[in-house]
């Protein structure tokens, strides 16, 4: 494994040597974003294809507009266009024909198109970032040779293709503006730092959401972009890596995708933004929503789940495009399989005159209304003595319902189950954001009775 490691590494690093004679020749002032007037008839370098249905899809030529009409589309509806990233193999990759089907059979009345760049994306990585402000400049003349609303098109875009979708955006002239850019998974190399004008940037769209699924630094170099680019950025199990994902699933990726396994184990994290964006179509029962936080470590102590004052927003298509000042980052845990959808909780545990330093494992378990969760092994970061309050987070795949129950067992020499009782009566159930004070139950309350009072002192998000 320790080889494929190297292997990618030397891979990266060949490309981002050569980038280092280009870097700084990229800055385009603001005259220049403009989209400009050709002479003659504009020539695009990337091909446009409209997506029917199943594998099928119809190409249309920005200069003769009777293509747009024989191939189905609808000004009246929605306009989508998925633009991929950069191509080691020249191949359009399975994941556009994916999203391409979730959208159209989520969606229904929607224009799904699909940009292909692949000859100016199958290049040193370097020289494929220099294309992307041709691709978007093909982008741009697209909508504006077609006269589209402007407002009703939403740019998705995937690594290098995120960026050509921000470039879109900002060479289209007027005061009107593209209506929604989501990047998936923003590429790195070469963005990372740069300039809003250099990269996707909120300035792009009305608005621009982003998902960040692999963050990973290796030699100070990241696959996908760390730092917000959008109004609302997404950081799933913190962005930095994704489960599921690590070098030892590679004979899990072999046995679902057969020699290409092992190319899914490379690109399996930067992949996953992909992914996550399609489960928000197909899976509408279970959305994943994401916190607002400082960062990933406050994340982990459960602190941050609060949907107060838009403070949470939903990952996906479904996102709640509430416009703010300043970037937001949001958080979340997923599992490693779709459905992705993790519920959050918070526990929180106070000791309180602790005489004797300790560092005790805990286990709990949660009954709902709807089923009991399994056992959940919970361990402390430090040693405790005297008064400590701890907070953790914990998740969950599945929706237990209202909470009603906690099981709290210490570990020692007598493994005994505790029950906890709430110290008020004032309700059957905790509301969001609310807590609640548990002691001991009494040891003559009947097990029954211990039930019926027992209350969690926090509240699923």
């Amino acid at each position: 494994m320790s080889l494929v490691k190297i292997l990618c590494c030397l891979l990266l690093i060949y490309h981002l040597n050569e980038a280092k004679k280009i870097k700084g020749k990229r800055t385009v002032s603001r005259e220049q974003r403009g989209l400009l007037k050709a002479k003659g008839p504009y020539v695009s370098s990337s091909v446009f294809r409209l997506f029917v249905e199943g594998e099928d899809n119809c190409t249309v030529d920005p200069l003769q507009l009777h293509t747009l009409i024989s191939c189905g589309f609808n000004s009246s509806n929605p306009l989508i266009i998925i633009t991929h990233g950069w191509s080691m193999n020249g191949m359009m990759e399975s994941w556009v024909m994916r999203l391409a089907a979730a959208l159209k059979t989520s969606l229904t009345d929607v224009n799904v198109m699909i940009t292909d760049w692949l000859l100016l994306a199958q290049q040193h990585y370097p020289t494929a970032v220099q294309n992307t402000r041709t691709v978007g400049k093909d982008i741009a003349h697209l909508l504006h040779s077609i006269k589209y609303p402007l407002k009703n098109a939403h740019l998705i875009g995937y690594s290098l293709g995120a960026h050509i979708s921000g470039f879109a955006g900002s060479y289209l002239e007027g005061s009107e503006k593209i209506g929604r850019i989501t990047g998936l998974d923003p590429a790195g190399p070469l963005f990372e730092g740069m300039s809003p004008s250099d990269r996707l940037s909120p300035d792009d769209a009305d608005f621009v959401d982003a998902i960040h699924t692999f963050t990973h630094e290796r030699m100070g170099l990241s696959v996908g972009i760390k730092q917000a680019v959008a109004h609302y950025d997404f950081y799933p199990n913190g962005g930095d890596s994704q489960p599921g994902c690590d070098l030892q699933n590679i004979y899990e990726h072999i046995a679902e995708y057969g020699l290409l396994g092992f190319q899914q184990t490379v690109k399996c994290a930067h992949e996953r933004s992909v992914h996550l964006f399609i489960d928000s179509l197909v899976n509408k029962d279970k959305q994943s929503v994401a916190y607002r936080c400082s960062d990933n470590s406050i994340f982990d102590k459960g602190v941050c789940l609060d949907c107060r004052k838009n403070r949470c927003n939903t990952l996906g298509y479904n996102i709640k495009k509430v416009h703010s000042g300043s970037s937001k980052k949001l958080y979340l845990k997923t599992r490693s399989r779709m459905p992705y959808k993790l519920y959050h909780y918070q526990f929180r545990i106070q000791f309180v005159n602790q005489m004797e330093r300790i560092q005790p494992s805990l286990t709990i378990s949660l009954t709902g209304t709807k089923e009991e969760s399994a056992d959940l092994p919970i361990t402390l970061p430090e040693n405790i003595l005297g008064n400590k309050s701890l907070s953790f987070l914990i998740t969950l795949d599945r929706d237990l319902g209202d909470l009603m129950l906690l099981k709290f067992v210490k570990a020692g020499d007598s493994q005994e189950r505790t029950y906890f009782c709430a110290t008020t009566h004032d309700g059957q159930q905790v509301e969001v954001s609310q807590d609640k004070v548990f002691v001991r139950c009494k040891e003559n309350m009947p097990k029954q009775q211990r039930r019926k009072d027992n209350r969690p002192v926090w509240a699923p998000q």
